[in-house]
């Protein structure tokens, strides 16, 4: 006990002091917002002084021992490392570790503090009013890092304000399913119950939201990371302005902000297309790497969420000069094949020429879908990729082209005629170590001296005839095939 007694004094003088600067570096927002819930007998009156609510927060937290005693055994237990012993008292095990800790024992216990005040200013039967004012400057003060309990700790605490429910309230329920013990199969299922933004709240969430975005580059970050958890609750975008907040930090003078926001894209397309058309333009637009490289790793998001609107994107970043997002983008060129499929053929026959062999490369793993449509390969892709020289791409081609012979040998045959004058003798190696006699048969019929070889039969394979320990070798063996591509 006497360990506990130690580190429980340590921590409750360090807090103090923290808290009263948290509380002090959130009050240089002032005035504060108004209380969503307010006792109508009693009329809310803003504070006068500042520095009387920061006393007011250190007196209420040195007055309610109980209180701090609680939050501080909860902590410990979430952040001291495994114990084997569970009856071992951590206080005594760690101490040491623990003391050197201080700054992270005392931010979780800031914002444990800040999220009991706020559920009493939330109280709908007898809401707080100075509580209110703690809570509201403690969060503004504790939200200075785009990571870590500013984000999943914050996220919680304005989106509680915004809704005016007190902190940890499950604001929806799930539907029940089979999985649930009252389940009934043969009753109605009630829907899910939607959230819906208070007016009062939503202002307060959107004071504190602007004061993020009004700060430094990493309390912005901090304000995209919570717009992208927010997004999930289509009720509260319009409410909290999400959208507008997007385009403004699309336009971000640092880089770090702006490729957060591209992030957010794919949720914010779902609960306001036009804002996101217009976040993704100035996107677009930007010159900074960092965001020009996260809008190609989001593009084939973009492009099963927007469609034909996301083909000027792709064409932008084909001619960029750098190959990371000349990587993503190219192997984002499948995807046309869902809108048009001329279209994404012209763009591979165009791509084939490209002056990056990254771009080429990821050509050849959407080949084998073009030669499904075109068999015939009218835009000569195949000797194209094939000049092309690169082991790379001639490696998969040759493993297309062996695949090819066996299934479909008329095809086979129209592709070597149109590789004729290129060297494809680095076609007959592998292939003659499969079957030597039919990699003569068919350079035979190239120069006109033999007929050409047709497709060869597939063995039956006859299950009746197989025994029992067999059959699950089968099973894996066409699994494997299957998953191989062999059996399309």
């Amino acid at each position: 006990m006497k360990s506990r007694h130690r580190v429980s004094e340590s921590v409750l003088e360090s807090l103090c002091e923290r808290l009263a600067e948290s509380i002090k570096t959130g009050l240089k927002a002032w005035p504060l917002p108004f209380p969503p819930l307010s006792d109508p007998d009693f009329p809310v009156m803003h504070p006068k002084d500042q520095e009387k609510i920061v006393e007011m927060g250190v007196g209420l937290l040195q007055a309610d021992r109980g209180m701090f005693d609680r939050h501080l055994a909860i902590v410990v237990d979430l952040i001291v490392p495994h114990r084997m012993n569970l009856s071992d008292d951590p206080f005594e095990i760690h101490e040491k570790w623990l003391m050197k800790r201080l700054d992270t024992l005392t931010e979780r216990l800031q914002f444990a503090i800040a999220t009991e005040w706020l559920a009493q200013a939330l109280d709908q039967s007898s809401p707080d009013s100075d509580r209110w004012w703690l809570s509201v400057a403690l969060i503004n003060g504790l939200c200075d890092a785009s990571h870590g309990q500013p984000v999943h700790q914050g996220y919680h605490l304005v989106e509680s304000i915004a809704l005016a429910e007190r902190p940890g309230t499950w604001h929806t329920q799930p539907d029940v399913t089979n999985a649930n013990m009252d389940w009934n199969p043969h009753g109605m299922v009630p829907r899910t119950t939607s959230v819906v933004a208070h007016e009062a709240g939503a202002d307060a969430a959107k004071w504190m939201m602007e004061q993020l975005e009004n700060s430094g580059e990493e309390r912005r970050k901090l304000l995209i990371e919570w717009c992208r958890l927010l997004l999930e609750r289509k009720e509260l975008i319009e409410p909290l302005g999400i959208p507008q907040i997007l385009i403004r930090r699309a336009a971000d003078p640092s880089q770090e902000v702006s490729s957060r926001v591209v992030l957010c894209l794919a949720k914010l397309i779902e609960g306001d297309k036009d804002s996101a058309l217009e976040c993704i333009r100035v996107l677009h637009g930007r010159e900074d790497l960092l965001t020009r490289r996260a809008m190609a790793d989001v593009l084939t998001r973009l492009f099963r969420r927007i469609t034909t609107d996301a083909i000027p994107l792709l064409d932008g970043m084909l001619e960029d000069d750098d190959e990371s997002v000349l990587a993503a983008a190219s192997a984002t060129v499948g995807d046309l094949r869902f809108l048009d499929k001329d279209m994404w053929a012209d763009k591979i026959a165009e791509l084939c020429t490209h002056p990056s062999k990254i771009v080429r490369r990821n050509l050849v793993y959407t080949i084998r879908d073009y030669l499904e449509e075109y068999s015939e390969d009218s835009r000569g892709i195949i000797p194209k990729l094939w000049a092309d020289g690169d082991e790379t791409v001639l490696t998969r081609l040759r493993e297309l082209l062996m695949r090819m012979d066996e299934v479909d040998a008329d095809r086979f045959a129209a592709t070597l005629r149109s590789l004729e004058g290129l060297d494809i003798e680095g076609l007959w190696a592998p292939m003659r170590v499969k079957d030597e006699d039919r990699v003569t048969q068919w350079q035979q019929w190239l120069v006109g001296k033999a007929d050409q070889p047709t497709t060869p039969e597939r063995p039956e394979i006859h299950v009746s005839d197989m025994t029992e320990g067999e059959l699950p070798e089968l099973g894996d063996a066409l699994n494997m095939l299957d998953d191989m591509g062999f059996l399309d």
